[in-house]
C-alpha cells in the first residue's frame, strides 16, 4: 500500500567550526535555521521570511552514559558540516494527500563529542574505550513548510545500550505568542481512571506562560505570533512523529514565559507500571520533533511532515485501502443497549442501503450478542457487502474500565488466537479502547497490536489513546485514532453540543487532524442524540454543518453518527451527500479561517473538489471566495442554508457564500 522512494544526497560543505553558527535554509529560502554553540551547549533558532518564529532554544539529551546537553564540542574529526538534500515520492491513501506525493528537504547533520572533563553518570555503565569519541548526532531537515530534528545516540566502546532520562529540546516562542493547545490531564483520572487519553479542550488564544493544568500539553501544539501587519503574523505548529515501541510518547511542558520543552510521561501513568525514561539500543534514534510555520495556517493545514520522514515498519499483508470508506455505528445514538443482534442487523441493512463499507459493533458485544451470533452477523453483513469492526478493551491492569471484551489485547497469546478467529469469520477491523498513558511499554503494546493484526489482515482503530505519530506510514493496517474530545461527548453533554462548532469543527482542522487521521465519529443528522430522536442532548449545528465536517474531518474510515431513521426524517439532499462523500483524498488546500472561529478548506478526490466551511462566530460569515481549483463559468452545487442549488463560478473563479452561526457550506464540482 505504501511505497516511498527517497534519494538522500550528502555533501560536505566547508564550515569553520570556530564560527559556531550554521544556517540551513528551506528549498525556497523562506525558512532558515540557525545553529549555535553557546559555552558547550547546542542551540537552534528558526526564522520565516526573516522573522523569528523560534528564538534560540536548547538541544540535547541526558542519559545514564552522560549529560549530552552541556560541555559538548564539535567532533574534531568533523571539521566540516555535513549537509545535503532529501527528496522522495510516495503514495499513501490513508492521509490527507493521495498518490505520488512529492517532498523535499534540505538537511544538516551535526556531530558532537564530550569535553574531556565530562564524566559518565550511571554506576553500571562500562567505561567506553573512546572517551573523547562522538557521542551524539543531530539531524535537521527543513522543507518549505517545516523544520524537523532528531537525535542519534552513538555506540561508545563496549556500551551498546543506554537509558535516556530526559530530553531538553526546547521551543522558545516569542513573548507575544498566543496558544491553542490541549492540556495534559492528570494520570489515573476521568472515567474509570483511564486518563490521560488526549481528550481535553483546546485553549483559544491564551497568552504563553502557562503549563496547562500543571502537566503541560498534548501534541500537537499551535501558536500564533500576531503582528500589526496581518501579513507578517506567524502560525507555528509543534508536534512529533516517528514514535514507536522504541521510545515514549512525549508532551510539551510550559510555565516559563514563551519557553516550552519536551516532557516524558508522568510517573502515575498506567497505574505506575513502567519507567518514565527511554531504554534504547545503540546506536539509537529519537522520534522527530517537528515545527511547521507560515504566515497563514495554510502550511499547517497542508503539511505532510508527519509522514514524509518515517518509513514502513513491516509490509502490508493485503491491500487495506480497498476496504477504506464510510461506516455506521449504533452506540453514539443508542448507547450500550443498542449492542444486540437485532439492532446491529438493522444497522447492517442501513449501511448497505447507504452503500457503506462497514459497521462498528461497539462494547459488550461478547456478552450481549455472543461470539456465535457475531459470526452469524458477520456472514450476514458480508452478504450485503458490509464488513464488521469489533470493539475491544485494551486492559490490562492500567485502569478500571469494565467494558468487555477485555483481557485479550494485552495478552499476546489470547490476542493472536482472537485475531485468527476474526480472520476466519471475515472481521474487517478492530477498535481498541482505554489505554491511558505514553510510557514505553504502552507504546510497545500499540505496536504489538498493530503487528499481530497485520498478520491476520485486520485493520486497527485506537480510542482512549495517544496521538498517532506517523503511524499511517509506519503501520500499513493502522487506520485512525481518536485522541480528541470526540462525538461521544455530544451524546453526554448539552454544553458540548452548544460549543460543537467552536471546540470541534473550527479547532481540530488546525491542530489534531493536521497531523494524523482522526476518528471523530460525527456528522449526525438526528435532531437529538437518542434512538427516539426526541429527547437527550439536542444538536445545535445545522444539517449542512454535518455535511461540511464530513469533508473537513479526515480519516480513511469514517464511522458516521447516522441512524436508520435518517433515511426518512433527514433531508434527501443530506442523505444523498452522505452516500457519496469520499473518505480518501488526493489533495488539501486551506482557503481561510481562524481557530475557534471559522474554517474554509478544500479537498480533492480524483478530479472532483469539495470546498467546505463551518462558522462558530455569533454572526453569519459572508465572503466571496476565490477558488482557483474551480473552472471559471462552470456550474457547481452549493449546499447552504438548508438547501442545495446549482450556481455559476464567476470567470474570475469566485463564489459568494454565507455561513450561518453553527452552520456550514459545501461546494461540490
Amino acid at each position: 500500500m505504501t511505497k516511498k522512494h527517497a534519494a538522500f544526497c550528502l555533501a560536505l560543505l566547508s564550515m569553520t567550526i570556530g564560527q559556531a553558527e550554521v544556517i540551513v535554509s528551506s528549498p525556497d529560502g523562506r525558512i532558515s535555521v540557525d545553529f549555535e554553540m553557546k559555552e558547550g551547549r547546542p542551540t537552534y533558532s528558526v526564522l520565516y521570511d526573516g522573522q523569528v518564529a523560534i528564538e534560540p532554544s536548547a538541544l540535547g539529551l541526558k542519559t545514564n552514559m552522560g549529560d549530552y546537553t552541556q560541555n559538548l564540542k564539535w567532533d574534531k574529526d568533523t571539521e566540516m558540516l555535513m549537509t545535503g538534500e532529501y527528496t522522495g515520492i510516495y503514495s499513501l491513501p490513508s492521509i490527507k494527500v493521495g498518490p505520488k506525493h512529492r517532498f523535499q528537504f534540505k538537511t544538516a547533520k551535526l556531530q558532537f563529542s564530550r569535553n574531556a572533563s565530562q564524566t559518565a553518570q550511571g554506576n553500571n555503565r562500562p567505561r567506553a574505550r573512546r572517551e573523547n569519541g562522538p557521542v551524539m548526532e543531530i539531524d535537521f531537515y527543513v522543507s518549505n513548510r517545516d523544520v524537523a530534528f532528531r537525535y542519534t545516540v552513538l555506540t561508545q566502546g563496549d556500551t551498546r545500550s543506554c537509558v535516556i532520562t530526559e530530553e531538553v529540546s526546547t521551543f522558545q516562542l516569542p513573548g507575544n505568542a498566543l496558544t491553542f493547545m490541549a492540556p495534559q490531564s492528570n494520570p489515573m483520572t476521568g472515567f474509570a481512571r483511564t486518563m490521560p487519553s488526549y481528550e481535553t479542550k483546546y485553549t483559544l488564544g491564551e497568552p504563553v506562560g502557562k503549563n496547562g493544568w500543571g502537566n503541560g500539553y498534548t501534541f500537537p501544539c499551535l501558536f500564533e505570533v500576531p503582528d500589526a501587519d496581518k501579513e507578517k503574523a506567524l502560525w507555528i505548529l509543534v508536534s512529533e512523529t516517528g514514535t514507536d515501541g522504541d521510545y515514549v510518547g512525549c508532551r510539551l511542558l510550559g510555565g516559563n514565559g514563551g519557553e516550552y520543552r519536551i516532557g516524558f510521561p508522568m510517573e502515575g501513568e498506567l497505574n505506575g507500571w513502567g519507567s518514565t525514561s527511554v531504554q534504547m539500543a545503540l546506536p539509537g534514534r529519537t522520534p522527530w520533533r517537528t515545527i511547521t510555520v507560515g504566515h497563514t495556517p495554510a502550511n499547517i493545514i497542508e503539511t505532510t511532515v508527519t509522514w514524509d520522514l518515517v518509513e514502513e515498519r513491516y509490509p502490508a499483508s493485503k491491500d487495506y485501502s480497498k476496504d477504506y470508506g464510510k461506516g455506521m455505528w449504533s452506540w453514539i445514538i443508542g448507547m450500550d443497549p443498542s449492542c444486540n443482534y437485532d439492532e446491529q442487523k438493522r444497522y447492517v441493512d442501513f449501511a448497505a442501503a447507504m452503500g457503506y463499507r462497514s459497521l462498528l459493533v461497539d462494547a459488550l458485544w461478547d456478552v450481549q450478542i455472543g461470539r456465535e451470533r457475531i459470526a452469524e452477523l458477520s456472514r450476514y453483513a458480508q452478504s450485503k457487502g458490509v464488513g464488521l469492526y469489533l470493539w475491544y478493551n485494551s486492559n490490562g491492569s492500567w485502569n478500571d474500565a469494565p467494558q468487555s471484551p477485555k483481557g485479550i489485547m494485552n495478552n499476546p497469546y489470547e490476542r493472536r488466537k482472537e485475531m485468527k478467529w476474526m480472520q476466519e469469520n471475515g472481521i474487517l477491523g478492530i477498535k481498541v479502547d482505554f489505554f491511558g498513558g505514553d510510557k514505553q511499554p504502552m507504546m510497545q503494546l500499540y505496536e504489538d497490536i498493530l503487528t499481530d493484526a497485520n498478520d491476520y489482515g485486520i485493520m486497527v482503530i485506537f480510542h482512549g489513546c495517544t496521538l498517532p505519530r506517523g503511524w499511517e506510514q509506519m503501520f500499513p493496517n493502522y487506520v485512525a485514532s481518536e485522541a480528541i474530545l470526540a462525538s461521544e461527548n455530544l451524546h453526554f453533554s448539552q454544553g458540548f453540543c452548544d460549543a460543537e462548532a467552536r471546540d470541534c469543527g473550527t479547532m481540530y482542522p488546525f491542530t489534531r487532524n493536521a497531523v494524523g487521521s482522526m476518528d471523530f465519529g460525527g456528522s449526525a443528522l438526528n435532531k437529538y442524540y437518542s434512538a427516539s430522536n426526541n429527547r437527550g442532548s439536542r444538536r445545535v449545528t445545522s444539517d449542512v454543518y454535518a455535511l461540511a465536517t464530513a469533508v473537513i474531518f479526515q480519516s480513511p474510515v469514517q464511522h458516521f453518527a447516522l441512524a436508520p431513521n435518517n433515511l426518512t426524517d433527514a433531508p434527501a439532499y443530506a442523505i444523498d451527500f452522505m452516500k457519496s462523500v469520499p473518505t480518501k483524498w488526493d489533495e488539501v488546500r486551506f482557503i481561510d479561517g481562524y481557530p475557534g472561529k471559522y474554517i474554509i478548506m478544500a479537498r480533492r478526490s480524483g478530479e472532483k473538489w469539495y470546498i467546505a466551511g463551518v462558522n462558530a462566530t455569533d454572526t453569519p460569515i459572508k465572503q466571496t471566495l476565490t477558488l482557483p481549483m474551480l473552472e471559471g463559468k462552470s456550474t457547481v452545487s452549493l449546499y447552504q442554508n438548508g438547501e442545495v442549488k446549482p450556481i455559476k463560478v464567476s470567470k474570475k473563479q469566485t463564489v459568494k457564500v454565507e455561513i450561518p452561526t453553527n452552520g456550514g457550506i459545501v461546494i461540490v464540482e
